[in-house]
This record gives C-alpha cells, structure tokens and sequence, in this order.
C-alpha cells in the first residue's frame, strides 16, 4: 500500500525548531511513524528540491540512524532531488535555475521560484 502525503519544507521543520538534517530527518521519521500507525515501513520517497538548502546525502546519512527503534528501522530511503524552475513576472517564460536568483532572456529580473524549494514526503510503503 502506498500512501502519498506531502509535506511542505515549512511545515516538516516548523513540527520541531530545528533547520538542520538531523532535526528534519527526525521530523521526517516522526511523521512516517504517525501515518503508519503499528505497521512497519518498507520504503519512503521523498521530494527534495535542489534550492531547499537540504542535503540529500545529510539525510540519507542521518536516516538509518533516527530510524533505529522505530517501524521505520531497515525502510529503503528514495529521495528524487527537484530541479530549480523559475518564471519570469514580466513576460511568462519559465527558465531553469540553479540559485533563487535570475535573469530572464526578456531582461527582466523579477523571477518567482515555481519549483526546487520543496521537501516533501511523496511515498510511503508498508508490509502488510
């Protein structure tokens, strides 16, 4: 059974004061653990945008650790990391970024980030 439940980066680290991978790790694994109830979780994907300021590899490294005691202990970790796509307020043109800055072709720099910011968890698989 695969349960998609999105989590907005404010949201995930607003459930504890921490900004750090470990404390959203930790948020994470708390959220999953609540969705599964007493069932133990196979496989967790999340969503990470590349512009989030969230390493995935700090996640991936803090996962089995904050995991360990919970129904979450040996899940498989999937992260997709999100590119950076911006879109320009004076004409409409989207354009790819690499930082929450940009200049659009048209000249204009009043670009709004549409993706690449997000964390979100988008899967979770549990045993039966």
């Amino acid at each position: 059974m695969a349960i998609s439940y999105p989590v907005f980066a404010k949201e995930l680290t607003g459930f504890k004061q921490q900004m750090h991978e470990l404390g959203i790790t930790q948020n994470i694994v708390a959220i999953v653990s609540d969705k599964a109830g007493p069932k133990r979780v196979k496989r967790i994907k999340l969503e990470i945008g590349k512009l989030s300021a969230i390493m995935p590899d700090a996640i991936r490294f803090c996962f089995d650790i904050c995991a360990q005691g919970t129904q979450l202990e040996g899940a498989t970790l999937e992260i997709d990391e999100i590119a950076g796509l911006g879109q320009c307020q004076s004409c409409g043109e989207k354009l790819s970024l690499s930082l929450l800055a940009g200049c659009c072709q048209c000249g204009s720099r009043e670009i709004t980030c549409v993706a690449g910011q997000e964390l979100n968890i988008k899967e979770m698989e549990v045993f039966d």
